[in-house]
């Protein structure tokens, strides 16, 4: 049987948008998130990210962190970005938490273990995010989100760090949806870029780098991103250097 004109476009149209309609929700994942204490309601400077003091708040984050498992990947899952919604309706806030990952934590069955100041966005108001702390854990969905840091990409050199004998770096305020997949240094004598270790988190690390100024890549994604200003030969553990390039 012939179909006629109509119906022909008709089942076109299905097919074109059936793709869409089937992927709509894939984009959240279903798991359960809890969240742990600290006196403030931020995170902590003790993260497995590397993070440090700035992991309690990451910029303008406000607090909103989370030890993840899974999602941990290793370390590559430092300083990702998620949205999370929980799923009682006359308690949780249809936009949920937007959060970024600082740390590992497991829970009982949990993709996320939340700090406080995360684990509240997730109510509609005060009274309901009170309620749901005492669910103590909750079902949700999730799923990641480009991450919004304000400012530009910063390297931050680990105390660990000696000048000259040994370089330890984590990475900070990656925007956009893109893991940091690699970091190299360039061999001025050498004419060549050499890979950085990842100790662990967001921590690269480099014995003996060369004397003087010292210039990273990233590899974002699939794209390498170069500093538009090397880290001062004169570097010192503890110190933020600005690398005055901005990821989007």
């Amino acid at each position: 049987m012939e179909l006629g004109f109509r119906h022909q476009l008709g089942l076109v149209c299905v097919i074109l948008l059936f793709p869409a309609l089937c992927n709509c929700k894939e984009y959240f994942t279903n798991s359960r998130a809890t969240y742990y204490g600290s006196p403030d309601g931020y995170g902590t400077p003790t993260g497995a990210c590397g993070f440090g003091e700035y992991g309690r708040k990451m910029n303008w984050y406000d607090g909103r962190v989370a030890g993840v498992s899974g999602l941990w990947r290793n370390g590559a899952g430092c300083g990702t970005c998620y949205q999370v919604k929980c799923k009682i309706p006359e308690l949780c806030d249809a936009n949920g938490a937007f959060l970024v990952a600082t740390d590992q934590g497991y829970g009982d069955r949990t993709d996320f273990v939340m700090s406080p100041q995360a684990f509240s966005r997730l109510g509609r108001n005060q009274n309901a995010s009170a309620e749901l702390k005492k669910y103590g854990t909750v079902e949700i969905e999730y799923r990641r989100v480009p991450c919004t840091f304000m400012g530009n990409v910063l390297f931050h050199i680990k105390e660990s760090s000696s000048n000259p004998g040994y370089l330890a770096v984590v990475i900070l305020n990656i925007n956009g949806k893109y893991d940091v997949t690699a970091v190299e240094m360039w061999q001025k004598g050498q004419q060549r870029w050499e890979p950085l270790r990842r100790v662990y988190g967001t921590v690269f690390d480099f014995a003996n780098p060369a004397r003087g100024a010292i210039l990273l890549r990233l590899k974002v994604g699939v794209n390498w991103m170069i500093p538009k200003v090397p880290i001062p030969a004169n570097w010192k553990p503890g110190a933020t250097y600005d690398t005055k390039v901005q990821l989007y």
